[in-house]
């Protein structure tokens, strides 16, 4: 602080620079028929992955010290989580929607050793210790998972489960919002044998950037069964247009002086503020749970 001004600095977070997360406030803000739904009354829980089927490609030393948590779950995740969550802010100007992000972060309940017990895994895929530059017993994780509560009029009550791995089946980074189930009354004999699941939006930031939306319709035919459909618009086909690379737009708005995807420091304050009691347990305490690579992480 000495020889910058906050206003100065711009902080990059490639994730912020993808076109689905700057969707994610368009998708809120501007269809009627999201935002009243955006809330404790019709969203069961929130997941929030981002799943790489890529090792550390010789970044040994450098994992070693950093970790999942700290290399995505830190701040690529609990940032897409803030925007998925944030109030609606008096403008598009950088500051207000930055002044949203900050102040749900601020509600989000920090976690105890309880919490981290209960709450949190973390795993490291079978082969990391291998790896050049990682240690032989190596507790560094490179899965982890974790439950985070936001004690808000909103968001009350509503799990969010933000996930991060290395060597999974495939890499994917989304957001699922699980729309509450409907009382079953009404299709007692006909959800009887088959799975009615809740409808649920899906937020695709990579591969093949999109929306899509899963809700339960009529299979056709003489009687009222009903199965799931999935309808889905990804950005490439829609708008025929090649979407640019995160660090291409970022760039160009930093020499805009638009600071709207750059993360202020109350942000990454509260950020740390809630990551640091996970680390702090775990580096004190060995417990890392192997998974195969190729998988979907430990149980």
């Amino acid at each position: 602080g000495t020889y910058l001004h906050e206003s100065q600095i711009y902080r990059i977070d490639h994730y912020l620079g993808k076109e689905t997360v700057q969707n994610i406030l368009v998708l809120r803000f501007g269809n009627s028929i999201f935002e009243p739904l955006w809330n404790r009354n019709h969203i069961d829980y929130v997941e929030i992955t981002a799943a790489e089927s890529i090792g550390i490609e010789g970044r040994g030393a450098f994992y070693e010290a950093t970790g999942v948590v700290r290399d995505i779950i830190q701040n690529h995740l609990l940032q897409v989580m803030s925007l998925v969550t944030m109030e609606i802010p008096a403008s598009f100007a950088a500051d207000d929607i930055r002044d949203e992000k900050s102040q749900v972060l601020r509600s989000v309940r920090n976690l105890d050793l309880n919490d981290v017990a209960n709450h949190c895994v973390r795993g490291q895929y079978r082969g990391y210790r291998d790896e050049d530059g990682v240690a032989h017993d190596s507790q560094t994780p490179t899965y982890a998972a974790m439950r985070f509560m936001i004690d808000s009029w909103r968001w009350q009550g509503v799990p969010f489960y933000l996930r991060a791995g290395k060597k999974l089946a495939e890499r994917l980074t989304e957001v699922n919002i699980h729309f509450r189930a409907v009382p079953l009354v009404l299709f007692k004999e006909e959800a009887a044998g088959s799975v009615l699941q809740p409808a649920v939006l899906t937020l695709r930031i990579q591969p093949h950037e999109g929306i899509s939306l899963r809700f339960v319709a009529k299979v056709p035919g003489e009687n009222i069964n009903v199965g799931n459909v999935l309808m889905t618009m990804t950005y490439a086909d829609a708008f025929k247009r090649p979407i640019s690379e995160a660090y291409e737009r970022l760039l160009l708005d930093c020499m805009r002086g638009d600071a709207t995807l750059f993360n202020r420091r109350d942000s990454v304050d509260r950020a740390w503020e809630l990551i640091q009691p996970v680390l702090q347990i775990w580096e004190a305490t060995p417990g890392v749970h192997h998974y195969d690579p190729g998988t979907v992480g430990p149980p």
